[in-house]
């Protein structure tokens, strides 16, 4: 499938085939091929909680919120499967709320990398973390 040609539905095709990114209930909600953005939101569910009760993500959640938005982010222009290569977090606050967004910004996809920056806002629209991914496209 050419990237430049995907839905919002193939990505969430996608994600939904994922057993692990399923089990977050992780749904596409915005994308734009030529912007090179994605939104990606993620409800908060006990488990994904810090500490029981807290209704704090724990950073292991927001890091894979990150992660995520940031592969599909490259699939939607390549239309192929990228594995991660690496990626960063910078935890900025706690976050609370029902749900988080994680909006990628695409910086470059090239034929062997794609880097990605990743920013995650609670449900106030607060800057909760920043991340950073390369993924990599030379199998796409």
């Amino acid at each position: 499938m050419n990237g430049s040609s995907m839905t919002r539905g193939d990505i969430q095709k996608e994600l939904d085939s994922s057993p692990f990114i399923s089990f977050m209930q992780m749904t596409c909600t915005e994308m734009d091929t030529d912007a090179g953005t994605m939104t990606i939101i993620m409800p908060m569910r006990p488990e994904l909680e810090r500490g029981a009760g807290t209704g704090q993500f724990h950073g292991g959640a927001i890091a894979s919120l990150i992660d995520t938005v940031g592969d599909f982010a490259v699939v939607m222009v390549t239309g192929g499967i990228v594995p991660t290569i690496n990626f960063r977090v910078d935890y900025l606050r706690p976050a609370f709320g029902k749900y988080l967004t994680g909006k990628a910004l695409i910086r470059r996809v090239g034929r062997t990398i794609g880097v990605i920056d990743v920013d995650v806002y609670d449900e106030s629209g607060k800057l909760t973390a920043v991340g950073r991914g390369c993924y990599g496209t030379s199998n796409s």
